[in-house]
């Protein structure tokens, strides 16, 4: 009697997810970037504790208000960026609908509007910056002059470097000839790099204007 031959069930030896190694990449640069940061915040620190005269001498001339403002900027910037990721994902680079009908909206739409915020945030960063200069707040007056253009300064070519990526990606999904997972992979990986340095901002921003 011939006992049949039974085929193992595919079931028993699932496939393994491999991690993205673009995503893993990403991540681990974006470590480094995390110990850079934390430099800068050490170095703002160990300033600020051995001037604490200099400090409460200069940051009067803070403009919270406007910080404030340009923050909350940023932080819905990182929503409108995932909202773009979410159509990444689903593979919708561009919008099938009305400009005005949001929901139609695709990745190219969201990243656009988050460069636009992006773009903003920077631009009133600029702004602040020579409103201090004008005051004598430069980054050659004193300790704290240059723990503020420096802290604050890195971060903004952090934002910079993010806005021309956006733009990297834009273009892609206008020249690609067919939207697949490899273009929509880098719109993630963009993603996790603008939220980095929100993260990073509002830990700068609670430090720098808020702590006395």
């Amino acid at each position: 009697m011939t006992t049949a031959t039974q085929t193992p069930s595919k079931s028993a030896h699932p496939a393994l997810n491999r991690p993205n190694k673009v995503a893993v990449g990403t991540v681990v640069w974006l470590g480094s970037e995390l110990m850079f940061f934390a430099g800068l915040f050490a170095m703002y620190f160990t300033l600020r504790a051995s001037r604490p005269d200099i400090w409460a001498e200069n940051v009067v001339f803070l403009e919270v208000p406007l910080a404030t403002f340009n923050t909350i900027v940023l932080v819905l910037s990182s929503v409108t960026c995932q909202f773009g990721v979410f159509k990444a994902e689903q593979l919708k680079p561009r919008r099938t609908g009305s400009l005005l009908n949001v929901k139609e909206w695709g990745m190219v739409e969201w990243f656009l509007l988050t460069f636009v915020m992006g773009a903003f945030f920077v631009s009133m960063q600029v702004y602040e910056y020579a409103t201090l200069v004008s005051e004598g707040v430069t980054i050659a007056s004193s300790a704290y002059g240059s723990a503020f253009y420096i802290t604050t300064g890195f971060h903004a070519l952090h934002v910079t470097a993010g806005l021309v990526a956006f733009l990297f990606i834009i273009g892609r999904a206008y020249v690609a000839k067919r939207y697949g997972h490899y273009e929509a992979t880098s719109a993630v990986v963009v993603s996790y790099y603008w939220h980095f340095v929100d993260v990073v901002w509002l830990a700068l921003f609670g430090v720098v204007y808020f702590l006395r």
